[in-house]
């Protein structure tokens, strides 16, 4: 018997709201990488490519959410498409991983050679990428703490926003000291930042694309509370994993005496996984205590 209660994934549920970060970050960069060409300031150059970067990690993100909400089960697609926003969520965090590696790299040749910049544009393109990254930020907030694919989108704003601090500070520095080291040392400030959390995000996809337990339940748990069930002799076969962001999955045997009611017995455990484990799909196949030769993962 399989139940199944969840109908949308949480990364659709905010896909508007990623949507209109999307256009935003888009727009802003366009207009960084002019401003950048005009002023011929490399620190706006550096970080529109930055925001290059982040529009390419939430349009993945995007398409990731549309196309799994599209695609319906098929006979090829038993599950739709959902772990498409995963599979966004882990290049998310390569992303991240070049970004960080690539600020650090800049923010040392900087250090060896500071460029010359333009602060005046400088801070005031990096006030309104700010505005900009706040919005996107608030925007995202809620969708990042149910989605993980909307978690790497969310992080890759956060950082773009503490870059534009980072730009602003170093812009007012060099406006009114004229010390040419502000940049590189902000610059490796915000790689630094960038780095743990883009390993976070790329091993919890990671987690759930090699199909480990949910961080939070304990398979041992859940199988001992099936087995104190009433009616049920024994559980085997149990397995635990995540589909994608907000949907938990669980399949296992349960043996019952012969005379047992199956139908009481599948009730009581759907409700135990979803009450007690936030387990919304369950396969659950329901076996006489007589039958034999079902422990293997093939049966």
């Amino acid at each position: 018997m399989t139940t199944d209660r969840t109908s949308i994934s949480a990364g659709a549920r905010h896909v508007k709201h990623l949507g209109i970060a999307f256009g935003l970050v888009m727009t802003f960069m366009v207009v960084e990488a002019v401003a950048g060409f005009l002023s011929g300031s490399l620190a706006l150059l550096s970080d529109a490519g930055h925001m290059a970067t982040d529009a390419l990690g939430l349009g993945m993100a995007l398409a990731a959410i549309v196309a799994a909400g599209r695609v319906k089960r098929s006979g090829t697609f038993t599950y739709g498409v959902y772990r498409l926003e995963i599979l966004a969520a882990l290049a998310n965090a390569v992303l991240l991983f070049a970004v960080g590696g690539y600020v650090l790299m800049e923010a040392y040749q900087r250090f060896q050679d500071p460029p010359q910049v333009l602060s005046g544009p400088m801070l005031l393109v990096a006030v309104i990428g700010l505005a900009v990254n706040v919005v996107s930020w608030l925007l995202l907030r809620e969708g990042a703490q149910e989605s993980l694919n909307l978690e790497g989108a969310f992080l890759e704003v956060m950082a773009d926003a503490i870059g534009s601090v980072g730009v602003i500070i170093a812009a007012l520095i060099l406006r009114f000291t004229g010390w040419p080291y502000a940049d590189p040392i902000f610059g490796a400030a915000i790689g630094l930042f960038i780095l743990p959390r883009a390993w976070r995000l790329g091993g919890r996809a990671l987690r759930i694309l090699i199909e480990a337990a949910p961080a939070g339940i304990d398979p041992s748990q859940v199988e001992a509370r099936l087995a104190s069930l009433p009616d049920v002799h024994d559980v085997h076969d149990l397995h635990i994993w995540t589909l994608t962001s907000g949907i938990d999955v669980a399949s296992a045997h349960l043996q019952i005496a012969e005379t047992s009611d199956a139908h009481a017995v599948l009730d009581a455990a759907r409700d135990t996984l979803r009450e007690e484990f936030g387990i919304s799909h369950a396969t659950l196949q329901v076996e006489p205590d007589t039958h034999e030769g079902c422990t293997e993962v093939t049966c």
